[in-house]
């Protein structure tokens, strides 16, 4: 029987990594969010004296939300890993292999 402590750990653990993932995407939408509209120039009327306003200053942001946009989706696998059946049946799979090669090594040696 498994102990009330494991349970309640892998929970915890569960829930923080949910956490953070969801701010991961809050930070993403915030900070691109602002980046575009910079580019736009829509807030523009507020940036300070000399601050670069110009459209292509801002080319680099298209980038950075792909390559971001990348890892978040990476992020997204890792942290829903556990709900993606292809992943599940990998790792089955895996665990059987090992106990099966481990059993191998066991024989050799009766």
């Amino acid at each position: 029987m498994e102990n009330l402590d494991d349970k309640y750990g892998r929970a915890a653990k569960r829930v923080k990594e949910l956490k953070g993932f969801y701010r991961h995407i809050k930070i993403f939408v915030l900070f691109n969010g602002v980046l575009y509209l910079l580019k736009s120039g829509l807030l523009n009327p507020f940036m300070p004296e000399g601050f670069p306003t110009e459209h292509y200053y801002f080319d680099w942001v298209n980038s950075n939300v792909f390559i971001w946009g990348v890892i978040l989706a990476v992020h997204a696998i890792y942290t829903f890993r556990n709900r993606i059946p292809f992943l599940q049946k990998w790792e089955e799979r895996q665990i059987q292999k090992y106990i099966e090669r481990e059993d191998e090594e066991m024989g050799k040696f009766k």
